[in-house]
């Protein structure tokens, strides 16, 4: 059993789809999806995997990572009655999701490239638990970065790590002891810590919660300590204030780009 198929059991339960298997048996229909607003699509993929679990067939208009205008026909389905209905809602609930993350992380790309062609856009593990790979999946598709997936690919030492060890030191000098295959993330909240974690030669420094003007000048001062350190910003950066950060940083990292998207508005429709 794989993502969708548990997605799909969720809704459907033990009894199946009630309404339309009482409604129809085998007959035959045609069905349409359709954009309601200007978006990026994403999700093309996996509705795809939903309904040839259903039993229909879907022919996309469209692409993964294509500016779609409103009202564009975005695929046709066919199949049984029960087969498209089936899957409906769990269709246009992915898409509807994936093409909002898409859609916003091209924003912020092309906001952050107009400045800085070298920055890049970062997803965070704040996202939909049992939804992860689907909405980092929608950021790569708009131009953005996946950054770490889990717990497991890379060392990211942060706030609550430093308060139980005692300092930034005595947490990098202990990974260091035990870690020699991983990345070495390390979340500073202030200047000092940011030249601490430089001085000790992590990979990648992330500038917390600073504005825009201290977070150039700590990571000014980073970079004539260590020239490979990748600077990345996190913490409170929106739609309007990227462009503040995008000059001086490698890396601009986003939890509301998958914690708090809006969907994109879709709608299937018989005809």
């Amino acid at each position: 059993m794989d993502d969708i198929d548990g997605f799909l059991d969720e809704d459907l339960g033990d009894e199946g789809d009630i309404t339309s298997e009482s409604l129809f048996t085998d007959e035959y229909a045609k069905a349409q999806i359709i954009l309601k607003e200007d978006c990026i699509i994403a999700g093309l993929e996996e509705i795809k995997n939903v309904f040839d679990k259903t039993g229909a067939k879907i022919e996309f208009k469209v692409n993964n990572g294509e500016s779609v205008k409103k009202g564009t026909i975005v695929a046709l389905v066919k199949g049984t009655a029960r087969s498209i209905l089936k899957g409906e809602r769990l269709a246009i609930n992915i898409i509807g999701r994936m093409s909002g993350i898409a859609t916003e992380t091209k924003k912020l790309v092309e906001i952050c490239k107009s400045i800085n062609p070298n920055v890049s856009v970062a997803a965070t593990r704040k996202t939909t638990p049992g939804f992860r790979k689907y909405e980092k999946k929608a950021v790569v598709i708009g131009g953005g970065e996946s950054h770490r997936f889990g717990l497991y690919d890379a060392v990211m030492i942060k706030d609550n790590h430093i308060k139980l060890i005692g300092s930034v030191e005595k947490a990098i000098k202990k990974v260091k002891e035990k870690v020699h295959d991983k990345i070495i993330e390390v979340e500073v909240e202030n200047e000092a810590d940011a030249i601490t974690a430089a001085r000790l030669g992590v990979n990648v420094i992330m500038l917390d919660n600073f504005d825009p003007k201290l977070g150039e000048k700590v990571a000014k001062k980073i970079r004539q300590l260590n020239q490979n350190v990748l600077i990345e910003i996190s913490g409170g950066v929106t739609l309007s204030n990227i462009s503040k950060y995008a000059s001086f940083a490698d890396r601009i990292s986003l939890g509301y780009i998958t914690h708090s998207i809006r969907s994109i508005d879709f709608s299937l429709e018989i005809f």
